[in-house]
């Protein structure tokens, strides 16, 4: 066939819109990506209560309490298998998930994903017996510190795929827009994951088909242990959805009250029909990307200067000091959460492992 023929000519050129026009419409499509940026600028940080901000710091401590007694339960083998904390992290899921409609909204993360299950309220002893593989854990023990999951309260998971959480939060984006409830999914992935085709893929379904959905970019710096400046050739993750039209937000991640009025501005960007929306949370982890992680890609100097200057608990802490609690009022409040922490190890350890007729349940949902 001669490349002349009709079927294969190229179809004829459009006209050129005139310099000045295309140069308004790009200013007006730029602005459209820029739009929420800029409108968190205005307002960076969340005018909290005195009782939403005690609230963020009771939250953060938990997951912080919580974390820090996986960790040593890990060290003495009861807790198998891989094991991500999120100490650092816990500004991320609190301010973001306090804004939720914890009735119509839908959670789906990776597989660091126990501060996530706190966050939503979820009682911490089920949480630490699953991370024991217990039968009271929230799967029975079989998902254990990867695969946590709760249809009650809409959260998806914990998944040991990296980046495929993503391509699964489209789906429960389209099930709202399907079923028409009102809801909006908020799916989580970290700095590695960002690399993943599908993510991609998700995010050009989503802004086709307008899904109420967040994308939330957990940047940590160094995935499991190489930096992000030595993985990516874009490191400002929230304008990876520029290609596909979808706005990009740039967040501290260590502030729990500029997360959580990102939140409020994304999540009304998305509850208004707009579409998606893709929001970087800068953040930290202090402990290794797993606890078998020596973690001897930075130094101990780095981890120390978030610590003693960046730290989500301490931040707000201080605020709540200038607000007029006290340091013995604040100490009150951590003994409690460590009993909580204690009482949630105790429950853990003293209960039943899981029957084994259990392995051949949730397998398959009916006979083929």
């Amino acid at each position: 066939m001669m490349r002349g023929n009709s079927t294969l000519a190229k179809a004829p050129r459009k006209a050129k819109t005139s310099a000045p026009a295309a140069q308004a419409n790009s200013e007006t499509e730029d602005f459209a990506l820029r739009s929420l940026q800029q409108e968190l600028e205005k307002q960076k940080r969340f005018a909290a209560s005195d009782e939403q901000m005690l609230h963020f710091y009771e939250q953060m401590l938990l997951i912080r309490r919580f974390e820090e007694r996986a960790g040593q339960l890990y060290g003495l083998g009861l807790i198998g298998g891989f094991c991500h904390l999120y100490i650092g992290q816990e500004a991320v899921a609190i301010g973001l998930q306090s804004a939720l409609d914890n009735d119509r909204d839908s959670v789906i993360t990776g597989y660091r994903d126990h501060g996530h299950m706190l966050a939503y309220g979820i009682d911490p002893k089920v949480i630490m017996a699953e991370l024991t593989g217990r039968q009271a854990g929230i799967s029975k023990g079989k998902g254990g510190s990867m695969h946590m999951f709760s249809t009650e309260h809409k959260f998806y998971g914990g998944h040991g795929i990296v980046g495929a959480q993503v391509a699964l939060g489209g789906g429960l984006a389209l099930a709202h827009q399907y079923n028409e409830d009102g809801g909006l999914c908020l799916a989580y992935f970290g700095d590695g994951a960002a690399n993943q085709g599908q993510v991609y893929e998700t995010m050009n379904m989503a802004s086709l088909w307008n899904l109420p959905i967040v994308f939330v970019v957990e940047n940590n710096q160094y995935a499991m242990g190489t930096a992000v400046k030595r993985s990516s050739a874009e490191t400002e993750f929230y304008r990876r959805g520029t290609a596909f039209r979808i706005p990009g937000m740039d967040v501290n991640g260590m502030d729990v009250l500029e997360v959580r009025q990102a939140a409020e501005i994304a999540f009304k960007h998305v509850r208004d029909g707009n579409g998606p929306v893709l929001m970087e949370c800068n953040t930290y982890r202090y402990r290794g990307h797993s606890m078998s992680d020596p973690a001897k890609y930075r130094t101990r100097e780095e981890v120390q200067d978030y610590r003693d200057h960046k730290d989500p608990i301490e931040a707000i802490k201080k605020l709540l000091i200038e607000q007029g609690k006290s340091e013995d009022e604040l100490k009150t409040i951590d003994k409690d959460i460590r009993k909580i922490v204690s009482e949630a190890a105790d429950f853990a350890e003293n209960s039943p492992e899981p029957d084994p007729a259990e392995l051949y349940t949730d397998v398959l949902v009916e006979e083929y």
